[in-house]
């Protein structure tokens, strides 16, 4: 492992962190929900390194983070009244959405399907590398796939060790538990999992209630 920081958002921790990323580095890092690991999306290499490293089949999808609302429309198409209403509702948080993807990005994170799933995280780290990196990253939980997500830095250690070249330990997350998915590709939309956004909260935002 290259590095762990336990400086937090220290300014040099986060130059190194969103330089490794852009260098094709492999990077955990906290956000609202768990401790994520992160790529740039869109490069191969990387992405196939993620993929090794989290033992994780190569046909089942990774999400994606963009750093606000207004990035959606880089990487998905036809986003409907109902995906827009929840982002307005639940980010940056705990809500992952399922769009159809736009034919421009392309990644293999998203193993080849039309779709991709998008979230913004609700996390200082999270947000700022994303602005720095200026492009999506991948936000798939930074543990060996099917093993418990990390909610601390040392749990992506006795996990994935020199596999990520880079861990930003800010302490625990706030969280603990992983995001809500939602495919809004549906109509109506309908819950994939249920994590950190109950159900009820989704079904009351797209009924037109409050959250």
């Amino acid at each position: 492992m290259k590095g762990l920081s336990t400086l937090g958002v220290d300014e040099a921790v986060l130059e190194e962190a969103a330089r490794c990323l852009q260098d094709g580095g492999l990077v955990a890092f906290p956000t609202d929900t768990l401790y994520g690991l992160a790529v740039v999306a869109s490069q191969e290499r990387a992405v196939e390194r993620l993929f090794k490293a989290k033992e994780r089949p190569r046909d089942r999808p990774l999400p994606v983070l963009v750093a606000s609302a207004m990035d959606v429309d880089g990487v998905a198409v036809e986003v409907p009244p109902a995906a827009r209403r929840l982002m307005e509702a639940f980010w940056p948080g705990g809500l992952t959405v399922v769009l159809r993807r736009h034919p421009g990005f392309r990644s293999p994170a998203l193993a080849g399907g039309d779709t991709v799933a998008v979230r913004v995280p609700a996390h200082p780290v999270a947000l700022e590398l994303l602005r720095r990196v200026r492009e999506p990253l991948t936000g798939t939980s930074a543990n060996l796939s099917g093993r418990p997500g990390p909610r601390t830095a040392e749990e992506v250690r006795r996990q994935l060790g020199d596999r990520v070249d880079l861990i930003v330990d800010c302490g625990p997350c706030p969280g603990g538990v992983e995001s809500t998915v939602v495919d809004c590709t549906a109509d109506p939309p309908r819950v994939l999992r249920e994590g950190a956004v109950p159900a009820e909260r989704v079904a009351a935002v797209l009924s037109g209630g409050s959250r």
